[in-house]
C-alpha cells in the first residue's frame, strides 16, 4: 500500500491523535514522529523510513529501519543505536546525525538533532544551588 493512501486512511482518525483546542494545532504521539506534529511528513505510521528517538535507561535510543530489510519483516527490520549517558553532547549529536548523512531521510536531520539535544538536557544532573547569603541584621551579628 502506498504511503499516500495510508495517510488518507489514517489522517482523520487514529488512536494517536491529540486535539486539545478545537481550532488549535493537532498533535500525534505515535512512535517515529520526531516533532509530534500530525502531518504526513512526520508520521511514523505511514512513512516506511522513520527515525525514532527515545530515552532509555542507559541513555538515548535511536531506531531506524534497515535498508535491506524485507517489507514483511517487523522486528528484525529495525536497527537500534544507543547513545550512552556518559557520552558528551557533541559526540551524541554526531551519532544522531549519521543516519541523515547517509541519505536516510535527510529532511529529518534537524528534527532528530533537536530531539536528541532536548533529551540530553533533560537527562543532565541539575547544578547544586549556591548557599544563601545572609542579609540584614543577621549578617551584622557575625562581625
Amino acid at each position: 500500500m502506498s504511503s499516500d493512501l495510508e495517510w488518507l486512511l489514517l489522517r482523520g482518525n487514529n488512536s494517536f491523535i491529540i486535539k486539545r483546542a478545537p481550532s488549535g494545532p493537532i498533535f500525534s504521539k505515535e512512535s517515529g514522529n520526531l516533532l509530534n506534529i500530525h502531518s504526513q511528513k512526520y508520521s511514523g505510521l505511514t512513512n516506511a523510513k522513520t527515525l525514532d528517538v527515545k530515552p532509555s535507561p542507559t541513555g538515548i535510543a535511536i531506531t531506524h529501519r534497515k535498508k535491506s530489510s524485507s517489507p514483511h519483516a517487523v522486528r528484525s527490520a529495525y536497527a537500534s543505536t544507543t547513545i550512552g549517558s556518559r557520552t558528551g553532547p557533541r559526540r551524541a549529536l554526531g551519532i544522531a546525525a549519521q543516519p541523515a548523512k547517509r541519505g536516510y531521510r535527510s529532511d529529518l536531520r534537524a528534527a532528530t538533532l533537536a530531539r536528541v539535544s532536548a533529551l540530553i538536557a533533560s537527562q543532565k544532573e541539575p547544578k547544586a544551588a549556591p548557599p544563601k547569603k545572609v542579609r540584614g541584621k543577621k549578617a551584622k551579628t557575625f562581625f
